[in-house]
């Protein structure tokens, strides 16, 4: 792990492993990232990145297994796709008291072989804490492919209370404690919002509250489009803010996943 953090804001565990995902998030002190407390869905690429606070699904598939349509061989999708456990080449790194800095790229081997590349930049602000993840993938094969990119967030249960829920426009109820579904726990799937920039920001805001910490994500739902061979077609930009209990913040994330996701 690559030790990554500024004069203010969280410290991260930068995995370059694994396409530079974060491994640990601490904040005063405390690791939010779930560690060995996960479930075992039979993949260990998989299992390694659940313990991370955040790791990146896509870039040819997101979510759980399917086939691929079309293929002779009758090759499946992988969980969450093909990113977990590709190595990220590391090009620049600066931290310390300054603003903090990390540009890699990401060679991936896609499930039907074709190539991508993502390249990844983190940047966390000296003066705010704020820290900014920019993304762009890039077709490096020979023929298209429609792009798909997820950020799946783990937060370690045992900071959470029965005071803790999830609130959102597009939850039923405008939302519902943490605890959701049948023991041990569910999985529920929502449109982000509108296929507009504007109204998926405005709709697609859900939030969780951890201990007097306020997390939250904002999603643009944007139409899929199809990476063109040398082309660019899924890009992402993310905004983490993680503040002190007296002056909650809000983590905010805008990208072009597929949809929502909890668990």
């Amino acid at each position: 792990m690559i030790e990554f953090s500024a004069a203010k804001g969280p410290r991260l565990m930068l995995d370059p492993t694994s396409v530079l995902d974060i491994g640990a998030c601490i904040v005063n002190g405390e690791n939010l990232a779930p560690g060995r407390a996960i479930p075992d869905d039979g993949d260990p690429r998989i299992d390694h990145s659940l313990e991370g606070f955040l790791f990146t699904c896509g870039p040819d598939h997101i979510r759980h297994p399917d086939v691929v349509e079309g293929d002779p061989q009758g090759r499946r999708y992988p969980l969450h796709g093909a990113f977990s456990a590709h190595p990220a080449q590391v090009l620049s790194f600066t931290t310390g008291e300054e603003a903090a800095e990390c540009a890699a790229l990401v060679d991936v081997t896609m499930t039907d072989g074709a190539p991508a590349r993502l390249e990844r930049r983190w940047h966390i602000d000296a003066e705010s804490g704020v820290v900014e993840l920019s993304d762009r993938l890039v077709n490096t094969g020979d023929k298209p492919f429609a792009p798909m990119l997820m950020y799946h967030m783990n937060i370690g249960a045992r900071l959470f209370d029965g005071d803790v829920r999830l609130s959102g426009r597009m939850l039923e109820g405008g939302g519902f404690p943490w605890t959701f579904g049948k023991d041990p726990g569910g999985v529920f799937c929502v449109p982000a919002g509108g296929v507009g920039r504007d109204q998926a920001r405005a709709d697609g805001l859900a939030r969780r509250t951890v201990a007097d910490r306020r997390l939250s994500h904002r999603y643009a739902a944007l139409p899929a489009d199809v990476a063109q061979p040398g082309g660019a077609r899924a890009c992402a930009r993310h905004r983490t803010l993680l503040a002190s209990p007296r002056q909650p913040r809000r983590i905010e994330a805008s990208g072009r996943p597929h949809r929502n996701r909890a668990r």
